[in-house]
């Protein structure tokens, strides 16, 4: 898969994604990183890429062409267009599920990250295809949004973790949270690991995380129950601990 993003702040990205496992990915060429600085389009000597909004307001706006002019060097020669993405707090929230289905859908993505207080709506018109946030909350820019974006895309590629494994058993994939993880040694200041971890039994090793992982999803993210796919069994288990409760 190839990511291309826009932005005013290239180096940024370098720095975080340059390293770890989506670091390696790139290089082994699973994934594609490209940082498009939205500067090299600006059509004036200070490269400047922003102006005063139209009707009045606090607050610089980023112009439509430069961005298009990054856009379309990025584009140019395609057959198809790129699934674009402008990361917005507007946007619906990224969870697992739009991530699965991104990674599985795509093998071109376009981010572009806005800045000051916003991006000309002319451009997000002509080129944007989804709007994507984090959450309820503003950030000085769309650049972290990004990279969050891209590390949770890239690593449910073929390739980018060892196995489906490392990510299929997390929070959220299967619509809860994950299960309580331990590593040696077995105590640790008068803690010790639950004894069924230990004893090697494999059925009863899975049917106790998927255990933990629903008292776990009840406890810190209830609501997330009502959509969990569960057995009469499990769906019991909540019951039990509504009413402990």
């Amino acid at each position: 898969m190839r990511f291309d993003i826009l932005t005013l702040f290239p180096e940024m990205f370098e720095a975080v994604l340059g390293g770890s496992i989506i670091g390696r990915a790139a290089a082994k060429g699973v994934i594609e990183l490209n940082y498009v600085q939205i500067r090299d389009f600006a059509f004036n000597k200070h490269r400047r890429v922003d102006h005063y909004p139209y009707g009045g307001g606090q607050g610089m706006i980023m112009q439509a062409e430069p961005i298009f002019k990054a856009y379309e060097d990025v584009t140019k020669g395609l057959d198809c267009k790129p699934f674009t993405v402008y990361m917005s707090p507007q946007g619906k929230t990224l969870r697992q599920g739009m991530a699965k289905r991104i990674a599985k859908k795509y093998d071109h993505i376009v981010l572009l990250c806005g800045h000051y207080e916003g991006v000309d709506q002319r451009v997000l018109d002509e080129i944007v295809d989804a709007e994507v946030s984090l959450g309820d909350f503003v950030l000085t820019g769309g650049e972290i949004a990004a990279m969050a974006f891209v590390d949770c895309v890239a690593r449910l590629l073929p390739g980018v973790l060892k196995s489906e494994e490392a990510f299929s058993e997390e929070s959220h994939f299967g619509g809860l949270l994950e299960f309580p993880q331990y590593t040696r040694p077995e105590e640790w200041h008068g803690r010790r690991v639950p004894e069924v971890l230990l004893s090697g039994h494999h059925m009863n090793i899975e049917k106790w995380k998927r255990e933990q992982a629903i008292r776990t999803t009840f406890y810190k993210r209830r609501g997330m129950l009502s959509r969990a796919s569960l057995t009469e069994e499990e769906r019991g288990l909540v019951k039990k601990l509504e009413e402990d409760q």
